[in-house]
């Protein structure tokens, strides 16, 4: 028999990808017997040696999965290796007095022998390897965080979106910057918290320059950079199919449940889609910046679940508020992904917003009416007070999502959303949104993107309000394009485009055009 076609021969295989190839996470499961291996037939030509070697001396270890993988190749120091496990258990049962065959001592003898020279070098090898953790452990500011950074530079522009205010939009080239520092600890190895740290100097310019959310920048809204604690969320695994995830600031319902947007909702903001609302589904955003807890249980390979709740203003004792007595929002998702290239979804959110600087929001997207604001409903329906302008919301979300990769190098996404918000003692609205996304994975060359957006952002399609109402509920259209060149593995390039048709829902607005340049470092 030839031992070099088996990858792992003996006991304790672990021990060899540990010190030598450090490549897998897998640990071996000791068998006693080689029924227990499902990838092992009594007609394999080495199935006899394997059941000896199992039965009488414990000298085989599997996969997690019980896979035994016997015709990978392996080199000479792996041998050697396992032969060393194996040694040490055939000694230990000689030291229990148990009785060993002399064939079998004449055996390991002579392959004592012939991997002498293996054996040694592999001792000196793991000599070295305990010296250099011990210095890694003893220089490293934690054995049990890892930081992440990343940092855009970006150029941009705006020109267009005369009529939407009174004001003249004069908006100027701009050079700001965005940037986080993330620590990831884990303290279970499946366990992770998650600290970033934030800063940056866009604040909110376009949106108060363009008077619209519609193209408002993914990198946005982080003043003077001053340096603040922008999320602190820890996520554990219950079970290998149950997650839960804890939002202690910040949170959202996109850092817990799928978004069916890969590539471009990559949740950092420097690296996907440039504007917010080609990220995700918007309702995803509702109840963004709450603090929460949010679940995603993987029922079986076809049907996976989610659900989690937000509260705004969780962390404040005083009336209205707290956790359950003030703005929240409650989502519930079922996902199928029938095959590992097709999925779809359906997303119900349940939400209830009242004045706090916003009382109403997709997380900086949509137009005013769409957003139910303040001033634009003013302006829609004549005769309103004050305290009818500023009433609370209770809305019911619906989303549907899909996500389809006919190729590595092309995947489709899709969205739309429907919600009908209730304005309380007051009326009722129906808002829109929806988009078609293309993406091109590795386009030109390997780490690129190339994407196309296209969609329409949240805007009010009718309002049923006392009083007289006259508002357009044109189709407001954004249209995106980016196309992210990845220079090296830690710089990229991505210029694009936003191109606002009918924004604030009105055909009489002029277009608004957004050119931006974006370099992303991450370290």
């Amino acid at each position: 028999m030839n031992p070099f076609r088996f990858k792992r021969f003996l006991a304790q295989p672990f021990i060899v990808t540990a010190t030598l190839l450090a490549s897998t996470h897998l640990a071996a499961a000791q068998v006693t017997s080689v029924s227990q291996l499902s990838d092992v037939e009594p007609t394999d030509w080495a199935f006899q040696a394997l059941q000896s070697l199992a039965e009488r001396y414990g000298c085989i270890a599997g996969y997690p999965d019980r896979t035994y993988d016997g015709h990978n190749a392996i080199t000479r120091y792996e041998f050697a290796a396992g032969l060393n496990a194996c040694l040490d258990r055939i000694v230990g049962t000689v030291g229990n007095g148990e009785a060993i065959a002399p064939t079998d001592l004449a055996t390991v003898r002579r392959l004592q022998d012939e991997f002498a020279a293996e054996l040694s070098a592999l001792r000196g090898r793991v000599e070295g390897l305990e010296s250099r953790i011990s210095q890694l452990e003893s220089d490293t500011f934690s054995t049990t965080t890892k930081l992440q950074g990343e940092i855009a530079f970006v150029l941009a522009d705006a020109w267009g979106g005369n009529g939407i205010s009174d004001d003249d939009n004069d908006v100027q080239t701009v050079f700001y910057n965005r940037g986080r520092l993330n620590f990831f600890t884990s303290f279970t190895g499946r366990d992770r918290l998650t600290t970033r740290i934030q800063f940056g100097n866009l604040g909110n310019t376009f949106a108060d320059e363009l008077h619209t959310n519609e193209g408002r920048l993914t990198f946005d809204g982080d003043n003077d950079d001053a340096a603040i604690l922008h999320r602190l969320h820890y996520a554990f695994p219950v079970t290998d199919d149950l997650h839960v995830t804890l939002m202690a600031n910040v949170g959202a319902h996109l850092f817990y449940s799928d978004t069916f947007n890969p590539g471009l909702d990559s949740g950092n903001g420097v690296t996907g889609a440039l504007s917010r609302f080609a990220e995700r589904n918007a309702i995803y955003n509702s109840g963004a910046g709450g603090k929460g807890i949010g679940v995603r249980y993987r029922l079986n390979d076809v049907l996976e679940i989610s659900a989690g709740y937000l509260a705004r203003g969780g962390n404040d004792p005083n009336a209205g508020s707290g956790l359950f007595n003030g703005n929240y929002s409650a989502l519930g998702q079922i996902v199928l992904e029938p095959t590992n290239r097709l999925k779809f979804g359906f997303t119900y959110v349940h939400a209830y917003d009242v004045s706090e600087g916003r009382r109403f929001g997709w997380g900086g997207t949509g137009t005013n009416l769409g957003i139910l604001s303040p001033s634009a409903l003013d302006a829609a329906v004549s005769g309103l007070t004050e305290s009818q302008l500023t009433t609370g919301v209770v809305s019911h979300s619906y989303g549907l999502q899909a996500s389809w990769n006919p190729s590595r190098q092309f995947r489709i996404s899709a969205w739309g959303g429907f919600t009908d918000a209730s304005l309380v003692g007051l009326g009722d609205a129906e808002i829109w949104n929806y988009a078609l996304a293309l993406s091109f994975p590795d386009l030109g060359l390997p780490g690129n993107l190339g994407a196309i957006i296209v969609g329409a952002e949240p805007y009010l399609g009718s309002l049923d309000v006392p009083g007289d109402t006259d508002f357009e509920n044109d189709v407001p259209w954004h249209i995106e394009g980016l196309y992210k060149i990845q220079l090296s593995e830690n710089l990229a390039v991505t210029p694009g485009f936003i191109w606002l048709v009918n924004p604030n829902q009105n055909s009489d607005n002029e277009g608004i055009f957004i050119g931006t340049l974006r370099t992303t470092f991450t370290f």
